[in-house]
């Protein structure tokens, strides 16, 4: 017969739970512990956030004022250099620096050409017995106050014979203000960079048409100015207070740019530009020939300066022992039929 199994008695299973109802038991509290640990770590990082949080929030609002006041500044910095790119690119084209030798070789056949032809007109404006040329001696205190050895009461001859001396002093001033430029230098000297196109341009002035007579325009009436400026100073330093510069364009606006180009050029004031002065500005020609008569007869030496915007010459203004004009471009309105 088969035999039934026995069933253990309860005291029996109770002591073997016994031990494994302890470790449960264990574990909990264990648990229980470890829960209340991190539900106080919990509530501490929960502060320290809402600690962080608001220390972030007081310090954006300073850290956005520190931003916007930088910005400011970079600003400011910023509009400094604009302007001072500004100023160099004024000084850049008012020093008239790095002027194109193309330009020079395009133009020279036809200066050549216009030389000639002006040279041509001066001498039948001679024949027409114009108004005579008075000259009156130079006081003598100017006489004793000339810087120059040489202070010659007639009228100019640059080109001619036995002005050897006054022709090598204005070589030796054209040499300095190419070679060795002040920007600081006294009023009525050049403070502006002179290039050997200036320079070749101002000695043909001189030299070659004998202080009578047209030159091609430089391309721009601020390099023009620069021109006129160097003879205009040449002169002042060679006959002293007795030059007068006599400037004649057709507009306020071009008169304007004439002031503002010898202010810039030669170092004087507004204080300089008066008929009685250094400077005088003129829109009308006839008015311009009629201040020069005057100038002429009180001993002075005006010389009449004539934009290149000028359609017409007067006779008038030829008589005078100074003049340059600027002629315009080749193909210009005007350029051909100018005289």
């Amino acid at each position: 017969m088969k035999e039934e199994p026995t069933t253990p008695p309860v005291a029996e299973i109770e002591t073997e739970l016994t031990p494994l109802v302890n470790g449960l038991q264990h574990q909990e509290e264990n648990l229980k512990e470890e829960i209340a640990v991190l539900q106080q770590t919990k509530a501490k990082l929960q502060q320290e956030v809402m600690a962080q949080t608001e220390a972030i929030g007081r310090l954006l609002p300073e850290a956005l004022n520190q931003l916007e006041s930088r910005k400011q500044v970079l600003q400011v910095e910023v509009e400094k250099l604009e302007r001072r790119k500004e100023r160099i690119q004024k000084e850049m084209r008012t020093t008239f620096a790095g002027t194109s030798q193309d330009l020079a070789i395009r133009i020279q056949g036809f200066k050549d050409y216009l030389v000639g032809s002006l040279q041509d007109l001066a001498l039948a404006a001679e024949q027409l017995e114009l108004t005579p040329q008075i000259q009156e001696p130079p006081t003598p205190s100017v006489m004793e106050n000339s810087p120059r050895s040489v202070r010659n009461t007639e009228n100019p001859q640059f080109a001619e014979m036995g002005f050897e001396e006054q022709a090598r002093q204005i070589r030796q001033i054209l040499d300095e203000y190419r070679k060795m430029p002040d920007y600081y230098g006294p009023p009525w000297k050049l403070r502006r960079t002179f290039e050997p196109i200036h320079a070749e341009r101002v000695s043909s002035w001189f030299f070659s048409q004998g202080g009578r007579g047209a030159l091609r325009t430089m391309g721009s009436r601020l390099q023009n100015i620069l021109v006129a400026s160097t003879i205009v100073s040449v002169l002042r330093d060679l006959y002293d207070t007795r030059v007068r510069a006599l400037i004649l364009a057709n507009s306020p606006e071009r008169l304007g740019e004439w002031r503002r180009g010898l202010q810039d050029c030669l170092g004087i004031d507004r204080r300089d530009f008066s008929p009685d002065r250094g400077v005088a500005l003129f829109e009308d020609p006839e008015i311009l020939a009629q201040k020069a008569e005057r100038l002429v007869k009180q001993g002075k030496l005006p010389i009449i300066v004539i934009d290149d915007t000028e359609d017409k010459i007067s006779l008038s203004m030829l008589q005078f022992p100074l003049w340059l004009a600027f002629a315009p471009e080749p193909g210009t309105q005007n350029s051909m039929d100018r005289f």
